[in-house]
């Protein structure tokens, strides 16, 4: 039985986490065993607390809390590292706001499983929506979009979906002690280097839908320093 390990990196989520924790093992997923591995920055809100506990009744929940270190990005290479620790051969990443739907896991391991090695969460393929963001976030998000897919040579539409499903010799092979991101450009670093070794990419439709408990941790400056960590990514090249 294969191991699938959904990896939340968490700042201030104690209003969605217990709930999310509860939807991603309702999902149908025969043959494989879930695990969920939630990666704190230690929040003051409690959101480690909450999982802690859950961890303490159910030994498939699995709690990183980091302190003195912040940041998208050093959480999610925190978070990958841990999941392929304990031992995991599919890992998917995904955000605590119930932005990305718990039931499209299914379809994110049964195109890994056809053999994809990444496989996107994708609002822009057929199928997929991001119409429940505002206009002005939808146009960054389509410009962002051109612009990161010309510089870095990707041939994906939903280049920086952070939803995502790995396999685990794709992280494995990315070198993760290497990346230079500290922020959500994690997302762009990780796939332009899974593109470079030539592993196969793909995506699955997925419909976004914008937070509704908590507040977005993205604004104009951090999107900026994203967009200009793609000069930094080819230049590394």
């Amino acid at each position: 039985m294969s191991k699938i390990f959904v990896m939340i990196p968490t700042y201030n989520e104690a209003g969605n986490i217990r709930k999310l924790i509860h939807a991603l093992f309702e999902q149908p997923l025969p043959s494989h065993e879930l695990h969920v591995l939630v990666v704190d920055d230690n929040s003051p809100d409690g959101t480690s607390g909450i999982v802690s506990e859950m961890a303490r009744a159910d030994s498939k929940v699995h709690l990183t809390t980091r302190i003195g270190k912040r940041g998208r990005g050093s959480a999610g290479i925190d978070g990958f590292k841990e999941t392929l620790r304990l031992g995991a051969d599919y890992i998917i990443e995904m955000d605590a706001d119930f932005s990305h739907d718990p039931r499209a896991i299914p379809s994110l391991v049964a195109a890994c499983e056809k053999g994809s090695d990444v496989v996107l969460g994708s609002r822009f393929v057929k199928g997929g929506s991001d119409d429940d963001r505002g206009l002005l976030r939808q146009w960054i998000t389509k410009f962002a979009g051109v612009y990161v897919r010309t510089m870095l040579n990707l041939k994906v539409k939903d280049v920086s979906s952070g939803y995502r499903c790995f396999k685990r010799s794709a992280l494995e092979s990315v070198g993760l002690d290497s990346l230079i991101s500290t922020g959500p450009s994690i997302v762009l670093e990780i796939l332009y280097r899974c593109s470079q070794k030539g592993f196969v990419i793909s995506e699955v439709p997925i419909v976004f839908i914008d937070r509704t408990v908590g507040t977005t941790k993205l604004d104009s400056k951090t999107l900026l320093k994203t967009l200009l960590m793609v000069l930094k990514f080819r230049e590394s090249r």
